[in-house]
């Protein structure tokens, strides 16, 4: 996945930058002086300092804008936020409604304005908002956009702090410049992009990037959780054919167990039969059948009814088993993706869960044995791409762990 970014990424250097750079160009030659670009200046400036949580949208929800306000509110940063869906930040049983009340402001059908519920916040719970919707149309675009503030109350999320200066961040965020970044946004032209694109400056060195302490310190904590994790797995008797085929191993489950509570709140994990030959795909694993399922103490019905799951339902699960891939979900929009229960209820949304890892156990160039699935839930943060590379690699350990302990 790093590599695909690092790969577009230099496609945009290469290629978009300097036809963007060549068609302003062409743009300021043909208009001479732009009139009103202090205007547009203040106006870019109001966009991102006001107190209210404003965001520009797509009629399909996707983000265009979104002020400092938001980033805070919402929990994630303007460049993650800018082309994803909103409604991933939403409670699962508003999103339908919000989407089509987006889609009738985008169609000229009138101002609207409903309340809605946050997946999470910053301090718990999601709490109701009021979210009002105005349809506007960008310059030299042929389509509506939908202008949307969320009001909140209550004091859940104090934007004068932003505004002072006076902002406590936590660690697993990376604070903002704002004086900076407001600079930058004033003076960059109008876009559809929230971050202004970098000008080149021939013959000037870089400015040397240094990682934050936030990102020392995640680091540390990834490396001290593998290896306890790798630990577990070489604690312990020699591996050895397990007894019970409804347990895992006594060195998988030790592995599996550092990661409950510590870095994921649910760990559900299948173990795959071993199969008589390949399927037509050519993976040449069985049957799935659910070997553990570790979770909160105080929700054991919950895991009860995920412990009685035929992992054969689950959609997340049978796709890991037969194609061997990885999904990572920082806000499941897909509520039917790891299935539901007798009553019809789907697990993800009776977790609340607001992030989840789906990983295959194999060992390298070998057939699939077993899937390792990781939820997040309430407001605990999402998983990153650091956290899901860490259990990448743990995954190769377990899938060794599960060849060398079964038949």
């Amino acid at each position: 996945m790093l590599d695909a970014a690092l790969f577009e990424l230099q496609h945009v250097v290469d290629v978009l930058l300097p036809r963007y750079e060549e068609l302003a160009a062409a743009a300021g030659r043909s208009n001479g002086p732009r009139a009103g670009t202090e205007e547009q200046q203040l106006l870019r400036a109001l966009f991102q300092r006001t107190p209210c949580v404003v965001a520009l949208l797509d009629p399909d929800t996707v983000v265009r804008r979104l002020n400092f306000a938001g980033t805070i509110l919402f929990g994630m940063r303007a460049g993650y936020a800018t082309g994803r869906p909103l409604t991933g930040s939403l409670a699962p049983e508003v999103r339908a409604a919000f989407r089509s009340q987006v889609a009738a402001v985008a169609r000229n059908e009138g101002d609207r304005s409903m309340a809605v519920r946050l997946l999470r916040t910053p301090e718990g719970p999601g709490e109701p908002l009021r979210a009002t919707m105005t349809a506007l149309r960008p310059p030299q675009e042929p389509g509506n956009a939908v202008l949307t503030v969320f009001h909140t109350g209550g004091g859940a999320f104090p934007a004068h702090d932003m505004l002072s200066g006076n902002r406590t961040w936590r660690e697993d965020e990376h604070p903002v410049n704002h004086t900076e970044h407001q600079r930058d946004c004033a003076a960059a032209p109008p876009a559809r992009r929230t971050v202004p694109p970098a000008r080149r400056v021939p013959d000037t060195p870089r400015r040397v990037s240094r990682a934050h302490l936030a990102e020392v310190t995640q680091g540390a904590e990834l490396l001290d959780l593998l290896d306890d994790t790798t630990t577990a797995l070489l604690s312990g008797p020699p591996a050895g054919p397990a007894a019970d085929p409804g347990t895992p191993p006594a060195s998988v489950e030790r592995a599996v167990r550092v990661l409950a509570g510590r870095f994921a709140d649910w760990v559900v994990l299948d173990e795959a039969a071993p199969a008589e030959k390949p399927d037509p795909d050519g993976h040449a694993h069985g049957a799935l059948r659910r070997t553990l399922v570790l979770g909160p103490k105080e929700d054991d019905a919950l895991a009860a009814a995920l412990a009685g799951q035929d992992p054969a339902d689950c959609p997340l699960v049978d796709n890991a088993a037969r194609t061997g891939s990885r999904a990572l979900q920082a806000r499941p929009d897909d509520m039917a993706a790891f299935g539901h229960d007798e009553k019809g209820a789907h697990f993800l949304a009776r977790a609340a869960v607001t992030s989840l890892l789906c990983v295959p156990l194999r060992e390298p160039d070998g057939p699939v044995r077993g899937v390792l699935t990781l939820f997040r839930t309430g407001a605990r943060r999402a998983f990153s791409l650091a956290e899901a590379g860490v259990v990448d690699r743990l995954s190769r350990h377990l899938g060794l762990a599960l060849r060398d302990t079964r038949p």
